[in-house]
């Protein structure tokens, strides 16, 4: 792979990607992808989790090399990945000094050249001219201003002296993501940037990248986001060539023209299923009329069975080598996540006057019988995750009390994934089945997890295959009640569509504390709890 970069202002912004191909372990992750986007352009980049997407990023900002293909870009790139690059000692203002390195980098270099000039050194005016132009291609005077603006709309913590071990992993997240909107990188690659936003923030982020001069390209599973913001959409999920799609008309565009897809993709492997077993109908009929002409009717002789079987044998053979020559090369459209049933009760949950202190000021009452529907909304801070903790007994509170029905199963579904050390997918799904001691669809079933990353080591799995098997172990147990954390982080737009549908559908109490506008649309018919 070519890979060239150079500065230039965000108006001449571009990243172009042909031909990428990159393969882990002899895996392909990427096969084939093009990329082109100019300044203005927002490309969002989507597909099922383990699809390549965050690859896709490292290859785009340069940390990864492809095997195949060419990268070009053009202006300075700022990446939000899901991995912070400091530890817990660093302190905010480190990490602000760190992403607007290149800001401080370009100030510095124009000092420089200011004192070049100034003292007439040999070819001082070309370099004060450059030490310009690149600091006027990050509006480097502006940047700190920019900065504290972002982390006050993202409700972020300002304090710079303050390490970051102190802070929870949503809080350096925002703290870094208010550092890149504010630091003027012509290209901006963006990982999950609405995980740990609230409504304020996440509206904040909507209106900075739709007014973003320069390229930006985000990976997302907030299909609010997607819809206010895309511009161009890049679907890296299986498609029935096996290539990856790029939509124009925006998400609209892009969820429209992969329902197309869709179809026509299982209308045609229905097609050339239903050719194959034609054919080996056919070859059954062709071996059927061979055995029974070798015993014709009373009357008929040995003449008529040898002049009658050397073209029933030819008959068989040239349907079975018809059948062996079909080959069925569309292949099948991917699984659909399957809800399973779950069961109903009486009252199940109930909780009186709940709180905690620091966490849960204000009590809270809450009652939960099947079929009941709750949505928790509030600010980052006001206790929502909490409050799921008290319900599922993980968190006893400091006043009020939480009852649960006799045998009542809870289902908790947290923001974060549990170490599981080297065991697979299925060993843990299988092993919490068998300690609920109920009857439950083996993993494959549910439609979660592709059959490749249900034997691999949990530590293996990117972090959205993580997440369904965060969801594919809750569901083990079948589950009375559903608690859900934000469940749509990490998951695809297309499993969140099933997800929501499934949620609406099921006979369990449902829960969900969240911050998706999309998912808040879709659930605005369930009674809310405000906190």
């Amino acid at each position: 792979m070519s890979s060239h970069l150079s500065l230039a202002p965000a108006r001449s912004a571009h990243v172009r990607a042909t031909g990428v191909h990159v393969s882990f372990g002899g895996r392909p992750v990427l096969a084939g992808v093009d990329l082109v986007a100019a300044a203005g352009d927002r490309v969002a980049v989507v597909g099922e989790n383990g699809r390549g997407k965050t690859t896709l990023l490292r290859v785009l900002a340069g940390d990864l090399p492809a095997d195949r293909g060419e990268v070009r870009r053009a202006g300075s790139v700022g990446v939000a990945d899901q991995q912070l690059p400091l530890g817990p000692a660093e302190t905010v203002g480190d990490l602000v000094d760190l992403e607007l390195a290149a800001v401080r980098g370009a100030l510095a270099r124009l000092d420089r050249a200011t004192d070049a000039l100034t003292e007439a050194e040999p070819g001082a005016d070309e370099e004060y001219a450059a030490a310009l132009a690149a600091a006027e291609a990050l509006d480097a005077w502006d940047a700190d201003r920019r900065v504290e603006i972002s982390l006050a709309a993202l409700n972020a913590v300002d304090d710079r002296a303050r390490p970051l071990g102190t802070l929870s992993v949503g809080q350096r997240h925002r703290v870094r993501l208010a550092c890149l909107l504010g630091a003027g990188h012509a290209v901006l690659l963006l990982d999950e940037p609405t995980n740990h936003l609230d409504a304020g923030g996440l509206a904040h982020l909507t209106d900075r990248l739709r007014a973003y001069p320069g390229v930006v390209v985000l990976v997302s599973h907030d299909r609010a986001l997607l819809a206010d913001v895309a511009t161009t959409v890049v679907d890296l999920d299986p498609s029935s060539d096996g290539r990856p799609r790029v939509y124009g008309g925006g998400y609209a565009g892009h969820v429209e023209g992969r329902r197309a897809e869709r179809a026509r993709w299982e209308a045609l492997h229905a097609e050339q299923v239903a050719e194959k077993q034609r054919l080996a109908d056919d070859l059954s009929a062709a071996q059927n009329r061979l055995r029974d002409n070798w015993r014709p009717d009373k009357g008929h002789g040995k003449h008529t069975r040898a002049t009658r079987a050397p073209g029933l044998v030819r008959a068989v053979h040239r349907r079975q080598e018809e059948l062996a020559a079909h080959v069925v090369a569309i292949p099948p459209p991917p699984q659909r996540f399957t809800m399973p049933e779950l069961p109903t009760g009486a009252t199940l949950v109930r909780a009186d006057g709940v709180s905690v202190a620091g966490r849960l000021l204000t009590p809270v009452d809450v009652a939960l019988d099947s079929g009941d529907r709750l949505v928790v909304t509030g600010p980052n801070g006001a206790g929502k995750s909490t409050l799921l903790a008290v319900l599922a007994r993980a968190l006893a509170p400091d006043t009020g009390q939480v009852r649960h029905a006799r045998n009542v199963r809870v289902g908790w579904l947290g923001q974060e994934s549990a170490p599981q050390g080297g065991r697979t997918a299925v060993e843990l799904y299988d092993e919490r089945v068998a300690r609920a001691g109920v009857s439950s669809p083996g993993l494959g079933a549910l439609g979660l997890l592709d059959r490749r990353d249900t034997h691999r080591p949990v530590a293996d799995l990117s972090v959205g295959a993580r997440r369904r098997l965060d969801l594919a172990l809750v569901l083990a147990e079948r589950p009375h009640v559903l608690l859900l954390d934000e469940p749509t982080n990490h998951l695809s737009a297309t499993l969140v569509d099933e997800l929501t549908a499934a949620l609406g559908a099921t006979r369990a109490a449902v829960v969900v504390a969240t911050h998706d506008r999309q998912l808040l649309r879709d659930t605005a018919g369930w009674p809310r709890l405000a906190l």
